[in-house]
């Protein structure tokens, strides 16, 4: 008598021999990315071209000022600001105190920029002594201070090569007036005085030119520096 088939279809997956289920491809690449050992390599980098060079340091800037620098600095701005104070609070003649004024001045500037805007405030110290300043002094104060102001902002504003513009525009604003003021108020004569001009414009241009030697001595300094040192070293 023939034995009729068995309605349960056959098992087309073979089993595991421990009884486990097979792994599908996507379980096995899981397992072997999560262990180390049949994780794949990483690629090692390549030897390095002969003909390249590693990457040289950038070269920083000049280390800032040292201690001693910083106090001298400091130093010759209080020497500036007291000179000008002194000749601001006793008595004197308008070209001493007018001279002093835009000398001092623009030299403690070279010495930090506060100390230039601390001598164009010194130049009204003389109206809280007890000596009053001279009378011309009224129309000098406003005048040169403006000027004073004027030159020490573009001075801030760049190096050696904005000097000429600076010292153009002083002088430029006390010649104007000059030779305009007295349209504007016939009693206004000192701007268009000679010893005014020339004792205002020589402070001026004595300031400036010490200014410029600085300036052109410090960048002749550091491009030795930058020659005399070896190549690819970093400022410390």
């Amino acid at each position: 008598m023939t034995q009729p088939p068995d309605p349960t279809p056959p098992d087309t997956h073979p089993t595991d021999p421990q009884g486990l289920n097979p792994e599908t491809p996507v379980q096995a690449g899981r397992h072997a990315a999560l262990d180390p050992a049949t994780a794949p390599e990483a690629p090692t980098p390549g030897p390095r071209p002969a003909g390249s060079r590693p990457a040289r340091p950038v070269p920083q800037d000049d280390p800032p000022p040292g201690t001693a620098v910083t106090l001298l600095k400091l130093l010759g701005g209080a020497v500036c600001l007291l000179t000008l104070a002194y000749f601001q609070w006793t008595p004197g003649e308008w070209p001493v105190r007018l001279l002093t004024w835009v000398l001092l001045t623009l030299l403690a500037d070279e010495f930090g920029g506060w100390f230039g805007y601390g001598g164009l405030i010194l130049g009204g110290l003389g109206y809280f002594s007890p000596v009053q300043p001279p009378a011309e002094w009224l129309i000098i104060l406003p005048l040169v201070g403006g000027a004073l102001m004027g030159t020490l902002l573009l001075k801030h504003s760049g190096g050696l090569f904005v000097l000429p513009f600076a010292g153009v525009l002083f002088a430029g604003v006390l010649i104007a007036v000059g030779q305009f003021g007295t349209k504007l108020d016939p009693q206004m004569t000192l701007p268009a005085n000679p010893e005014f001009l020339r004792t205002a414009i020589t402070g001026m241009l004595i300031a400036l030119g010490l200014s410029a030697a600085r300036q052109l001595i410090g960048l002749i300094l550091r491009a030795r520096r930058r020659r005399a040192r070896p190549p690819g070293a970093v400022p410390a």
